[in-house]
């Protein structure tokens, strides 16, 4: 099993960007983040947004981000056990992060024949960001 970014770096964080990655860093997060941006989920309901993870993993990743305090975990004492995930206030920050990952992803990612492509930039895209390099 991997460690997380932020267990396998001493002094942590070594810089801004690295600090964010570390609470984002798993396959999961950020999608789970997105999921909850459209309010309170249960277990099952996060599960069936999410067909490719398993359980263990699911599991994982979402106490995980409770431990940061991105994500919210709330027990109902009934039977059968109810639980609810919710973004806490400093989850919620990341909104503009996930939204604008998400803008990105709608423009730039492509399915193509089952795999997964990437757009090719514009020419004025290439010559806006060498004169922004300078």
């Amino acid at each position: 099993m991997s460690l997380p970014r932020s267990k396998l770096v001493r002094n942590f964080p070594g810089c801004p960007v690295e600090a964010t990655l570390s609470l984002l860093d798993g396959k999961w997060k950020g999608v789970i983040l997105f999921h909850l941006m459209e309010g309170t989920l249960r277990f099952n309901e996060i599960r069936r947004k999410l067909p490719s993870v398993t359980q263990r993993m699911l599991t994982k990743q979402l106490r995980e981000l409770e431990e940061s305090g991105l994500v919210s975990r709330t027990v109902f004492p009934v039977v059968p056990p109810r639980v609810e995930y919710a973004l806490t206030p400093l989850g919620a920050s990341l909104r503009p992060i996930i939204k604008a990952m998400s803008v990105w992803g709608e423009e730039n990612v492509f399915c193509h024949n089952g795999r997964q492509e990437l757009a090719a930039p514009a020419a004025s895209c290439v010559a806006g960001t060498a004169l922004q390099a300078n």
